[in-house]
């Protein structure tokens, strides 16, 4: 059972985390679709502006409470994802809370914060409203794909892409629900790991498939990238136990890589050096992604 300060810590790290994967998650949608699916553009508007509120207040409940690893990360923010917003808004027209970033940004953690039972319920009612916001956000997902996948919309999204996004939403959830029931997220080590190197592949596909038919150099990079991921997933999947740390070692390895990767494509795409369909804050999304796992696998090795 999660003690008082695992139960915050646990919650705060979560929320920060996925609370901005998922409002992004809205902004790309929203960027895919086109006029004719307007209600859609706008169902999914209002909920990214739903996660907005959710991130704002998990980052005002997070000052001195939330733990050095995670701020030392970059998976909450990177150096560049506020540059990264300024001009995916320009370039969309999406609007986007950068005040939220800057907040973030300023965030530190404090090694003698005192972990009351007041903070604890707050972020009882905040998880139990990021719950109900993600199963909305699951359903709107799921009616993306499933139009998608039945041929009765166009966008300009990659099935794979909402699929990834929808798995991402639910382990979110799954992961909230366990935190509410003081119950450790992760339960199984190599199912995790299979999860995220998933993860880390689809990235180098959808990287893969946005490059400029002239960027051969970093088409060939990512491609490079599916096939080592693909074959560590093969590996994870036939493991045991007793493998977990040459597995994990593996895991961190690859991701290393593709997070240099991915850092580089994001100074790229800020700096308008790489042909690409994409914008500044969907490479900044990814590398965060990275960012994290990395962090979860240096616990775990």
């Amino acid at each position: 059972m999660l003690s008082r300060r695992e139960f915050i810590q646990l919650s705060l790290e979560h929320n920060l985390f996925f609370a901005r994967i998922m409002k992004e998650h809205m902004i790309f949608i929203e960027s895919g679709l086109l006029i004719i699916d307007s209600s859609l553009i706008l169902e999914g508007e209002n909920l990214k502006e739903s996660f907005e509120d959710i991130l704002e207040e998990t980052v005002g409940l997070a000052e001195g409470a939330v733990s050095k690893p995670v701020l030392n990360s970059n998976e909450i923010v990177t150096p560049f994802t506020l540059e990264s917003e300024r001009i995916t808004e320009n370039l969309t027209g999406i609007c986007i809370d950068k005040n939220i970033t800057k907040s973030e940004l300023e965030l530190v953690s404090n090694s003698a914060f005192i972990h009351t039972e007041g903070l604890e319920k707050k972020l009882e009612n905040l998880n139990e409203r990021a719950i109900n916001l993600v199963k909305e956000v699951i359903k709107y997902k799921e009616k993306i794909l499933n139009k998608l996948l039945k041929c009765k919309m166009f966008a300009n999204l990659y099935s794979l892409l909402i699929d990834h996004i929808l798995r991402e939403a639910r382990y979110y959830l799954m992961a909230l629900e366990s935190i509410q029931k003081r119950e450790m997220p992760v339960k199984d080590v190599l199912e995790n790991q299979i999860f995220w190197d998933t993860i880390m592949k689809e990235h180098a596909e959808f990287v893969r498939g946005l490059l400029d038919p002239t960027e051969v150099e970093l088409f060939n990079t990512a491609n490079g990238f599916v096939g080592t991921f693909e074959k560590l997933i093969e590996k994870t999947k036939k493991a045991e136990p007793k493998n977990i740390p040459e597995i994990t070692k593996k895991a961190l390895e690859a991701t290393t890589e593709i997070r240099d990767f991915k850092r580089q494509g994001t100074e790229g795409l800020i700096n308008c050096q790489i042909k690409v369909m994409a914008y500044p804050l969907l490479a900044d999304h990814i590398l965060r992604e990275a960012n994290r796992y990395i962090r979860v696998l240096n616990i775990m090795k």
